[in-house]
């Protein structure tokens, strides 16, 4: 075992590549989703009560707040299955290579963004 590696325990000071980062981001954005349909799953149940509760899950999905975590789980959505796509193609073999990798990560921030401005536009149109 070399025992002349530097050991650099701050993870503050290392410099992810854009390709580790968007892998981090979908990880993230996974954990999102799933506490989110937990989320999701207690408003339906409420809704699903009675019509006064129906009424009350239309009111709080409908608030500011609401509509902000509304759009915050579309936006974990968008990020999450873009990023699933290009896992899959590079399942197939393309995009494996450094150059690949990199292009791969633009190519999911700008779709997944412009995914993200679009349900922003949807909640709160």
């Amino acid at each position: 075992m070399n025992q002349q590696r530097p050991k650099n325990l701050d993870l503050s000071t290392i410099s992810f590549p854009l390709p580790a980062l968007t892998s981090i981001t979908h990880r993230i954005a996974g954990v999102i989703l799933f506490v989110g349909v937990i989320f999701l799953l207690c408003v339906l149940s409420d809704s699903l009560q009675s019509a006064q509760g129906f009424a009350q899950a239309k009111q709080s999905m409908t608030t500011g707040f609401g509509s902000f975590i509304t759009w915050g789980l579309l936006s974990a959505l968008a990020y999450h299955f873009v990023a699933g796509i290009k896992h899959l193609v590079m399942d197939f073999g393309i995009g494996e290579t450094k150059e690949g990798g990199k292009l791969g990560a633009i190519i999911t921030i700008v779709l997944a963004a412009l995914l993200i401005v679009l349900a922003g536009v949807w909640v709160w149109a």
